[in-house]
């Protein structure tokens, strides 16, 4: 007798999945809130109060969002640190007053875990920012923070960008005694998340027909969004093969705007707040070049945009890229499906990146 052949899940039905899944992940991080508040207050008691992010992919755009949340929250110093420097050119850095935070999905890429090593024996405090707190990189740290995101099947990240972005606002927030304003917030963001994506679903699968079209786009944000932008642009390149470029909305207008036309869109996030008018210039700029603009984000009801893809309101201002990111995720599934493309299994690439 014959064994049924498997049932086969759809193209991007992990995706999809998780995506959906990420407002209960973002409350699965709150439940190791204790672990933040003695990280943030080591690295007080340290005087520990220059943050060196290192990442790739997916956590590399997470980290770009740290450097806003630890320069407005507790006034520290926070950079995406160079990894080749030190790993492959050698530089030997006094990393005293320093605090690492290494940022990996897996906890396994190579260099990442080896700048963690030297980071520490030169004296740094070294925290991994992991989805697996056993990995070599949860070992190679002296404290880890739990992402708490759960298995990911699909290789594109979505829920663990997401809770990397909650965890470095989380840590923020302890550092400077806002813990339980930020706490509540991020709650109150899942809650948002799971009203919102019934109705975003639904209109970026109409809108990726329209675009199946498309082989090009530039993402656009600025501030605390310009990781959105940088993370829309990533999906959109590793899922759909769309040459994606992101860039913040004043870069776009010196030199990138002449290459626009009818058949180069561009994508622009938008929150309410104080960049808002550079980014309605930069939509302006793509309207009047003949470029179809998706506008999405919070404000994205203010753009003079051909699509619009709001998304709520954030209960603090500085929480928006976990809600503006939600539009750009649906839209690189959507648009793969409709490429005829498995979002799930794109060409050449793996979960984890060992290689170095």
């Amino acid at each position: 007798m014959s064994l049924p052949e498997p049932v086969r899940p759809e193209p991007g039905a992990f995706l999809l999945e998780e995506i959906r899944e990420q407002p209960a992940a973002l409350r699965r991080l709150l439940a190791h809130e204790a672990e933040f508040a003695d990280v943030a207050a080591a690295a007080r008691r340290s005087g520990r109060t220059l943050v060196r992010l290192v990442a790739h992919g997916s956590s590399d755009n997470a980290a770009s969002y740290g450097v806003y949340a630890f320069g407005l929250l507790p006034g520290w110093t926070a950079l995406r640190d160079s990894i080749s420097l030190t790993v492959y050119s050698g530089a030997r850095l006094d990393l005293t007053g320093s605090c690492v935070l290494a940022l990996s999905q897996s906890g396994q890429t190579p260099d990442v875990v080896d700048y963690v090593q030297r980071a520490r024996a030169a004296g740094a405090l070294t925290v991994a920012v992991t989805n697996d707190p056993d990995s070599e990189l949860g070992q190679a740290a002296e404290a880890v923070l739990p992402l708490a995101a759960g298995p990911e099947r699909s290789i594109a990240a979505t829920k663990t960008y997401s809770s990397s972005v909650a965890a470095l606002a989380l840590l923020a927030a302890h550092a400077s005694g806002r813990s339980r304003e930020f706490a509540d917030g991020i709650a109150r963001v899942a809650d948002l998340i799971d009203e919102a994506l019934p109705a975003l679903e639904g209109r970026v699968g109409e809108l990726a027909v329209t675009f199946a079209y498309v082989g090009r786009m530039f993402v656009i944000g600025r501030g605390t969004e310009l990781p959105t932008a940088r993370e829309v642009a990533l999906k959109l390149l590793e899922t759909c093969r769309v040459a994606a470029e992101p860039m913040t909305a004043t870069a776009f207008a010196h030199g990138p705007v002449a290459a626009l036309d009818a058949l180069f869109p561009v994508w622009a996030v938008a929150a309410r707040d104080e960049n808002l008018a550079a980014v309605a210039e930069a939509v302006a700029r793509a309207r009047a070049a003949g470029a179809g603009v998706v506008a999405t984000g919070s404000a994205a009801a203010e753009l003079d945009a051909t699509y619009r893809l709001p998304t709520p309101e954030p209960p603090l201002p500085l929480l928006s890229p976990l809600l503006s990111i939600l539009p750009g995720q649906l839209f690189a599934w959507a648009l793969a499906r409709a490429k005829g493309l498995d979002p799930d299994r794109p060409q050449r690439l793996a979960k984890v990146t060992l290689a170095r």
